[in-house]
């Protein structure tokens, strides 16, 4: 079998994309894999070193700067005869669009020569690439139901979950010693966001030098640790991180996470089934994190708590709830497993080679 897989820019896309190839090369023993991806972002080095052909197409997101936005038409034609050329050489029996702008050319030039294509939506609220794509596509898989209604489209439409999640289950645990953390406490994980969030951080500074009933491990992000700690001295309780290689091994030992709601995210807390107190951004497009997480706090899966609303006294409150009240622990744990969306990877493969066969 061969395949195109294209999705760019953040992690957000890529890391789906790379869950749905190890999941096809389980299953197919000659496969094929081509990348198309953007010619300057992340997957440009991302890619190469998983050994995966990689083609890039020159192709910018459209702003409000008329004179980039009227270059940027150029780009996209100029990146769809690529494609062309790409596609024809190569003869994939489907492409795989997973989110970011560098898919518009690449499905539409799939759908243009007749080739079978997929798109994987993350979050509640599609992209506009895949909105503008959804027409395009043969079928379209969703990890959120709520995000159907938003494809206009003649194909189908299937809830897959998210395929980060299958992931999360096969990564170790980390060690609470070597964290400099105790064995016999409760810990709460606090997770900025994977770039880190400065509006967050501060809030909860006051919050991080005030609670002593339990053990922290705070992420601050890459881009924010060192304004972080910038004349902030953390409590003996509290372990400050930048960022932390193989997360979900953090996670698997934590009595309780604070996170942010991109869909990665939540879907490694949904498959490792861990109670959860979810602070969306409120500094992303079409607000789409709050969508995210008030999708699954409407089925019981987690606490939904706007940032707008942290004070340390409500964040202690809730804490001190949830780690001490087994009944709703066990509430949250049960609406997580009945989602049961840790096989994601493996529904999207069922189903695309279905769709091919």
């Amino acid at each position: 079998m061969k395949i195109i897989v294209s999705a760019g820019g953040t992690m957000g896309h890529i890391n789906p994309a790379l869950a749905i190839i190890e999941e096809f090369k389980k299953h197919e023993k000659n496969l094929e894999v081509l990348y198309i991806g953007t010619h300057n972002r992340m997957e440009k080095d991302i890619i190469p070193k998983k050994r995966i052909r990689y083609e890039a197409i020159e192709i910018y997101g459209f702003t409000k700067d008329i004179k980039r936005d009227i270059k940027n038409i150029g780009c996209i034609r100029r990146a769809m005869k690529r494609c062309e050329e790409i596609m024809k050489e190569f003869r994939p029996d489907v492409v795989i669009g997973v989110g970011g702008y560098v898919t518009y050319p690449v499905l539409k030039v799939a759908h243009r020569l007749h080739i079978k294509t997929f798109i994987h939506e993350q979050n509640s609220i599609p992209g506009k690439s895949n909105k503008m794509i959804g027409k395009y596509a043969d079928l379209i898989g969703v990890s959120f139901e709520t995000s159907k209604q938003f494809f206009k489209t003649k194909g189908r439409i299937i809830y897959t979950g998210h395929p980060c999640g299958a992931s999360a289950l096969t990564i170790p645990k980390k060690d609470k010693t070597e964290l400099g953390l105790k064995k016999g406490k409760k810990l709460v994980t606090v997770v900025a966001g994977s770039l880190g969030s400065g509006s967050l951080n501060n809030k909860m500074k006051d919050f991080l030098m005030n609670t002593h009933n339990y053990e922290i491990c705070y992420i601050t992000g890459k881009g924010y640790y060192e304004e972080f700690m910038d004349g902030f001295k953390a409590p003996e309780n509290v372990k400050i991180f930048p960022f932390m290689e193989s997360l979900p091994g953090l996670l698997k030992i934590s009595d309780l996470v604070i996170s942010r709601a991109g869909a990665g995210s939540l879907s490694e807390l949904m498959a490792l089934e861990i109670p959860a107190i979810v602070i969306p951004s409120p500094n992303v497009a079409n607000n789409h994190q709050y969508y995210n997480a008030k999708d699954l706090s409407d089925k019981g899966c987690i606490v939904l708590l706007e940032e707008s609303e942290i004070t340390t006294k409500v964040l202690e409150e809730k804490i001190d709830f949830l780690l001490n009240d087994i009944t709703t622990r066990m509430k949250l744990k049960n609406a997580m497993h009945e989602l049961d969306t840790r096989n994601s990877a493996e529904i999207i493969y069922q189903a695309i080679k279905g769709m091919i066969s």
